[in-house]
């Protein structure tokens, strides 16, 4: 993987710490590029001061201009990169500026970032988020490349860059970070899931990463073939009965709230490869459905996130695992099962498959738990894309608190959701004459018909239902992701949790 830079803070008691050495310094400029004392001492022969006008660099958000050997400095490079104006430096602000100092870090082996602004002094916790969006920005997934280097491949192993935030308060910093990191872990975690072939991570394997975190405290439970049909998972298991590799359900368990208290529920599709069974997609990027589980990796994700920082909630999760193949053995259009909860489905399209593990697994979830409320993640519909694009997820729900809540945490860390409708309406089209329900509905409205099939499977509970079809897998590249697998999910719903239901 990608060499992950080592974050350290430290107080500069002089304005000359981040300039005492060889090396990279990153300064931030304020709008209509003005520095700090702090940064200024940086660069003592003003080069920068000479070179803003000739880049035409006035201090917008995200610009760059870089000095190399400056006059004066013993440093290697100097860079200044652009805030924007103060008062709209918000979390996710300095996640981008952190990104924006990663993409300019080049080949440093020892980086200065001086956390100072003229007229403004960041805190500790804006450091930290600077410091996340390095991670994140920082992130490929190159495991499987065995020539990285354009020489004859002699050279020794390259070393993690070390980065030194100079800041007021460094130990505020070093607190919130520790809090931050365990978020960013999250999320890698969530994109490695995403980003593996699937020949490397089918459902046994997905189940084995997830009872990893039980390192962390988590009370993981796999659930294999038997002991799902023994529950009655027809749904679930007649997606699976086409591949060799099996079907798993992870349990995952966080108790950090009061002992007695129902916790709350997240459901993640897991689909580690989706041919489109019977109903076989076309050939043509078919390859990019190894990222069909990319709501089961964003549930383990959030799981790692939320016991890595100790978060005072008690959160169950779960994840179905299956892969849809095609063989002798797999279902066919027009196929009755049975769900866990009773009702017939009639299979008539075997590609709409994530609905029908998703029904199996929120059934036992809610079943099982009688959680506050529920949430289900899942790579469900091309539909989705169609209508929002690839930068906002569906959002469908029964209950508008919980959808108002999503939103706000949306909103907050930039992971955006937009309510789509459910009703009666659409619920009529999923209507079949020989089962209880059929898993599509036609032509039109395909991501609600597929939230309205799934509604069938929450009863009363408060429910909402995140389609990231457009946005888990291939979304566009920003400050905080170049990777194909984005992590969605894991910080949107942190925050729902942090905000709303911690004690």
């Amino acid at each position: 993987m990608s060499q992950r830079p080592s974050i350290a803070f430290a107080k500069f008691s002089s304005p000359q710490t981040a300039s005492s050495k060889k090396g990279t310094a990153f300064v931030l400029s304020a709008d209509e590029g003005g520095l700090s004392d702090a940064a200024k001492a940086c660069d003592p022969g003003k080069t920068l001061e000479r070179a803003f006008p000739v880049a035409e660099f006035t201090g917008k958000f995200a610009g760059v201009v870089e000095v190399l050997a400056p006059q004066g400095a013993s440093l290697d490079r100097l860079v200044a990169i652009g805030a924007g104006k103060v008062s709209g430096l918000d979390d996710y602000a300095w996640l981008k500026l952190g990104g924006t100092i990663a993409a300019s870090l080049r080949k440093a082996a020892e980086v200065a970032v001086v956390l100072d602004l003229a007229g403004a002094s960041p805190s500790g916790k804006d450091a930290a988020s600077l410091a996340a969006g390095i991670l994140l920005r920082s992130y490929s997934f190159d495991k499987y490349k065995t020539r990285k280097d354009k020489d004859d491949g002699k050279a020794e192993p390259k070393k993690p860059v070390k980065v030194i935030i100079h800041t007021a308060d460094p130990a505020a910093a070093k607190k919130a970070f520790t809090d931050a990191e365990a978020v960013i872990d999250g999320v890698l975690l969530a994109r490695d899931l995403v980003n593996e072939p699937a020949n490397v991570l089918g459902p046994v394997e997905f189940a084995a990463r997830a009872t990893e975190l039980e390192a962390l405290g988590v009370k993981v439970e796999i659930l294999a073939e038997k002991e799902m049909k023994k529950l009655g998972m027809g749904a679930l298991l007649g997606v699976a009965q086409g591949s060799p590799r099996g079907a798993r359900m992870a349990v995952m368990q966080w108790n950090g709230g009061k002992p007695k208290d129902n916790p709350i529920a997240f459901i993640g599709k897991g689909v580690t490869f989706d041919t489109g069974g019977n109903s076989i997609k076309p050939a043509s990027g078919m390859e990019d459905m190894k990222g069909d589980m990319g709501g089961a990796a964003a549930v383990t994700g959030l799981m790692h996130a939320l016991a890595a920082r100790k978060a005072k909630a008690n959160v169950v999760c779960v994840i179905g695992l299956v892969e849809n193949s095609v063989d002798g053995h797999a279902q066919r259009p027009g196929d009755i099962v049975t769900s866990m909860s009773g009702q017939t489905i009639e299979v008539l399209n075997t590609d709409a498959e994530g609905r029908l593990v998703l029904a199996d697994a929120m059934w036992y979830c809610n079943d099982r738990f009688q959680p506050k409320f529920m949430v289900n993640l899942a790579t469900l519909t091309g539909a989705v894309m169609v209508a929002l694009g690839q930068h906002y997820a569906g959002l469908f729900s029964n209950n508008d608190q919980l959808s108002e809540r999503l939103t706000a945490a949306g909103h907050a860390t930039q992971e955006r959701l937009w309510r789509m409708p459910l009703g009666a309406e659409y619920d009529k089209l999923i209507d079949s004459k020989n089962a209880d329900m059929k898993n599509i509905g036609g032509r039109y409205g395909g991501a609600i018909i597929a939230a309205q099939f799934l509604q069938r499977f929450v009863k009363d509970t408060p429910w909402a239902h995140l389609d990231i079809a457009g946005t888990a897998m291939g979304s566009p590249s920003n400050e905080i992701n170049q990777s194909w697998g984005s992590g969605f999910g894991v910080r949107l719903l942190d925050r729902l949790v942090r905000d709303n239901y911690e004690q």
